[in-house]
């Protein structure tokens, strides 16, 4: 906590209560005057860090008082911070008093109070100084240490790097600049203690919070900063006192430092630098992450459900294959996985497999392997692969453009479908006595009511496991037979990506034109349509 002293000059009482009670939560010792002549022998007695002045006191002013104090050998060094209501009017007065270093327009709220307080210290007997002897303020404070590693990302992906720092098992900050972010990652002996970034919204960790963690949110606003604060010691003395469980803060720590990781990792970083001498605050050596780069980003993906369209829809999930990648120089420190997910790791090799596969050998659910899988892409220690196409589709479709769109889907390496597209019936009819397709797309025609072709109508095409896809003609106003109403249905004119969408759809949703189930009620057609109406 700070141990600095301030001396407020004000003859305000409501001013000083509000100055002494917002300065003394921060650990300033406050000292007060109600007038310049006591501020006076006060500041000759205490010999405060800063004075807080007012510009309009009774019976003399600001300019005068600071004048009297400065003029004692013992007060020159003391910067002023001057208030007042009358703003650029009052300030004017004091550009020739090289003490003076900022102001603060009354009214003023705390924040701004305590913000300009702390500015002030830490600038203040730079900018006296450097006003008394002629010589250049620097642009800014406490930026003075040179990185001992930097760069961009142009040629060097995030995970390298901290490979390297993890691999040499090295002390110090990483700060990794995004767009629009600052993000400071606290390395011990390599590994992640914590994840800061003052720039980062608090909000969207608290959003992603799981709800056994929101009550915590509130501290999203002290965790967040990469130094010290009277609140972060004050969170450190409550962990002292057996007042604050440390179990559940390196929860919520760990959380912070998830999403901040795979923001980076998510939102192009473009450049960073490693300072080895900068130290943690100290709320990390109370509550260390200590993980290793993957445990952070499978954490991130674990939790972060706000992003649903990470997991693969199931069709697409199964001709997604996985295997286990291995670069020079990776680094493979598993701290902080659970050992489920270790476990999970023992079933990845050269052979690509699916992610239900690998859950069942590792005994997670699709889901949970899914996104574990989705974290350790990001860490790069797994890569994807398209499986072989293993389904196959036999579809008879008389209409020339549609017969281009089904041949267009069915001939890409990587649309997960093989198989024959006709144009007769007769084609048709030879295809499934050799073939046992996993799906049928069927053009059906009739002038009463759309049905499948006559020579199909009695043979096993609905019998089975394979799916049967109805094309209808564009404008057609006819119902559809009773025996076919529970089926899928393709309209004409129909795109690609509507091909797509009905082969791979799992359920179809309840979509039905009135005219094609006139014949049927409600609850008996179960169509689903897709396409361009």
């Amino acid at each position: 906590m700070s141990n600095s002293t301030i001396l407020v000059i004000d003859d305000s009482t409501t001013i000083r209560k509000m100055v002494d009670s917002h300065l003394s939560q921060e650990g300033y010792r406050v000292v007060l005057a109600p007038n310049g002549e006591i501020g006076v022998e006060l500041a000759s007695e205490v010999q405060p860090d800063l004075i807080l002045l007012d510009h309009q006191l009774p019976g003399t002013t600001g300019i005068e008082v600071c004048r009297k104090i400065i003029a004692k050998a013992e007060c020159s060094h003391i910067p002023f911070v001057v208030s007042s209501t009358l703003r650029k009017q009052a300030y004017v007065e004091y550009m020739d008093v090289p003490n003076v270093v900022d102001s603060l327009p009354k009214p003023f709220t705390p924040d701004l109070l305590k913000m300009t307080v702390a500015n002030a210290l830490e600038t203040g007997a730079l900018i006296v100084s450097s006003q008394a002897n002629g010589t250049a303020v620097p642009e800014v404070v406490g930026e003075t240490e040179q990185p001992a590693l930097s760069g961009d990302f142009r040629w060097l992906g995030l995970r390298e790097v901290i490979d390297f720092l993890n691999n040499g098992q090295k002390d110090g900050m990483l700060v990794v600049e995004t767009e629009r972010n600052r993000v400071c990652f606290f390395l011990g002996n390599g590994r992640i203690q914590g994840v800061v970034s003052p720039s980062f919204d608090p909000a969207e960790i608290a959003a992603r919070l799981p709800a056994s963690m929101k009550e915590l949110s509130p501290l999203l606003q002290f965790t967040m900063s990469s130094g010290t604060s009277t609140r972060v010691d004050g969170l450190v003395e409550l962990m002292d006192k057996k007042m604050l469980d440390p179990r559940m803060l390196r929860t919520l720590l760990r959380h912070q430092a998830a999403v901040l990781t795979r923001y980076c990792f998510q939102n192009s970083p473009q450049n960073f630098s490693f300072l080895p001498d900068q130290t943690a605050p100290s709320l990390f050596a109370k509550a260390a992450v200590d993980s290793c780069l993957a445990a952070i980003l499978v954490d991130g993906a674990m939790n972060d459900r706000m992003d649903n369209d990470e997991t693969s829809s199931p069709a697409a999930a199964a001709r997604t294959g996985w295997v286990r990648n291995t670069l020079r120089g990776q680094n493979l420190d598993r701290a902080g996985l659970s050992a489920k997910h270790v476990q999970l790791l023992t079933h990845l090799d050269a052979t690509p497999r699916n992610s239900a596969e690998i859950g069942v050998r590792a005994g997670l659910s699709s889901a949970e392997t899914e996104r574990v899988l989705q974290g350790l892409l990001l860490a790069e220690w797994v890569q994807t692969t398209v499986l072989t196409p293993n389904q196959t589709l036999v579809a008879f479709e008389p209409d020339v453009p549609g017969a281009e769109v089904i041949r267009g889907v069915i001939e890409e390496p990587k649309s997960g479908w093989t198989g024959n597209v006709v144009r007769d019936e007769f084609s048709l009819q030879i295809l499934l006595k050799r073939k046992s397709p996993d799906a049928v797309l069927v053009a059906v025609q009739g002038e009463a009511v759309l049905d499948l072709p006559e020579k199909l109508r009695d043979s096993e095409i609905l019998n089975g496991d394979r799916r049967i896809i109805l094309v209808v003609p564009e404008d057609a106003s006819q119902p559809l037979a009773e025996s076919i109403q529970h089926l899928p249905v393709l309209r004409r004119p129909y795109q690609k990506s509507n091909l797509e969408s009905i082969l791979n759809s799992d359920s179809m949703p309840i979509d039905v034109p009135a005219e094609l189930i006139r014949s049927a009620t409600a609850t008996e057609a179960t169509l689903a349509v897709t396409g361009v109406n």
